[in-house]
């Protein structure tokens, strides 16, 4: 496997930016087989980071690379700041960035795959909310979306009485208000009904897992629920475990076995 760090512009946030980028490494013998011209495009899997992480975590916490070494998937890792992949209400178009600019950006630069079937996402908490909320707005581009010990009841943590929530303050800033957050896209909750409504070959597969001691679990579950009765396909793991890397570390090898790699 071959590790790149990219810098670059966003036009859509309107500067500079960076990604961590894996992409599988030929064998010499693989590269002399190969036709001249030849327009080999590898799958791929946007892997998102959490609230208190950047672009670089993946690789750092866990042995991301080992593990995608064997599937021959590249792996795209964007950093987004803490900006819950909104398009925030006072700050950076966040959302725009990654469902849009990203992945016209990676595949200018790298041999990644357009196709539908080789465009799979992934993350964890924050990262996991990113990666459904990805994959319920653009079934089209995803064939699978997967979520570890992902934040994905934001209406409900933002209320709970641990949390302490103001319009002025940070997540005031991503979204508004709660009210505007809950009524509007950014609740993932909202768009269930829309995927579901999809021919079962136009819906991508989901995959959720979470530690039963984390913080979040209770979350998980009402989002499993919920997933239950939009009847989309979900496969959901739990275990013992909190919110932190040797949890991810394990369930990323899961994530990679379980994706539908067409080759």
């Amino acid at each position: 496997m071959a590790l790149f760090q990219c810098d670059f512009f966003s036009e859509k946030l309107g500067f500079s930016t960076g990604m961590s980028v894996i992409l599988p490494q030929p064998s010499l013998a693989d590269l002399s087989s190969r036709k001249e011209g030849a327009d080999y495009k590898y799958p791929v899997l946007y892997l998102l980071h959490g609230l208190s992480d950047d672009h670089t975590a993946w690789t750092r916490y866990t042995s991301i690379e080992r593990y995608a070494s064997s599937k021959g998937i590249a792996v795209v890792m964007p950093g987004v700041h803490r900006s819950f992949y909104a398009d925030m209400e006072q700050g950076g178009r966040y959302w725009s960035f990654v469902s849009e600019e990203l992945p016209l950006v990676a595949r200018s630069f790298f041999p990644l795959s357009a196709r539908r079937e080789d465009n799979f996402v992934a993350g964890l908490s924050m990262g996991g909310y990113g990666a459904f909320k990805l994959g319920l707005h653009h079934p089209e581009r995803f064939a699978a979306a997967a979520s570890l010990s992902g934040a994905l009841d934001v209406v409900s943590r933002l209320q709970h009485p641990d949390f302490s929530y103001t319009d002025e303050g940070e997540f005031g800033r991503l979204y508004g208000s709660i009210e505007k957050l809950e009524a509007g896209p950014s609740h993932l909750f909202n768009l269930l009904a829309s995927t579901a409504a999809l021919a079962p070959e136009q819906q991508p597969k989901f995959y959720q897992c979470c530690g039963t001691e984390d913080f979040l679990y209770e979350d998980n579950l009402r989002f499993k629920a919920a997933m239950e009765d939009s009847g989309l396909t979900l496969t959901y793991d739990e275990e013992p475990g909190m919110h932190e890397w040797g949890f991810w570390d394990r369930n990323i090898q899961r994530v990679l076995d379980w994706l539908p790699l067409s080759r």
